[in-house]
């Protein structure tokens, strides 16, 4: 299903990662001095403050954090109410918003999921997890 949505804007820093998810890869950033997975992109590793910053694809093997049920929503996804949205932790280490694809009954923290790529127009994808 295509919804019209509002495409968040490609600067610098997140660039790879939206082009990633097109190509159907959940690409994170890792810091060639300090080592750590960085995930929301940036240009300075919050860790050590290194401008050595790479792009590696990530596993795509998350557990749940934290998760909501959303029953009212408004704009593109008011009609797909109830949905899930929570917050997946990466085999990475980082932790990022997302969709959680599955029945609401299944759905708990440290459940483990896997990514999948859910294409909102020709040229946006948005990183979904399905539980296990």
């Amino acid at each position: 299903m295509s919804l019209h949505i509002s495409k968040p804007v490609y600067d610098e820093e997140s660039r790879p990662f939206w082009e990633g998810l097109n190509n159907k890869e959940l690409l994170i950033q890792q810091c060639k001095s300090c080592n750590k997975h960085i995930f929301y992109p940036r240009s300075l590793c919050p860790f050590c403050f290194s401008e050595e910053i790479q792009w590696k694809k990530a596993s795509g093997k998350a557990k749940i954090y934290s998760y909501t049920v959303i029953h009212q929503a408004f704009g593109p996804f008011k009609e797909e109410t109830p949905f899930i949205v929570g917050i997946v932790e990466l085999d990475e280490g980082v932790r990022m918003m997302t969709r959680i694809i599955g029945e609401r009954e299944q759905v708990e923290i440290d459940k483990e999921a896997s990514v999948l790529f859910h294409r909102m127009s020709d040229d946006f994808t948005l990183p979904y997890f399905q539980i296990k």
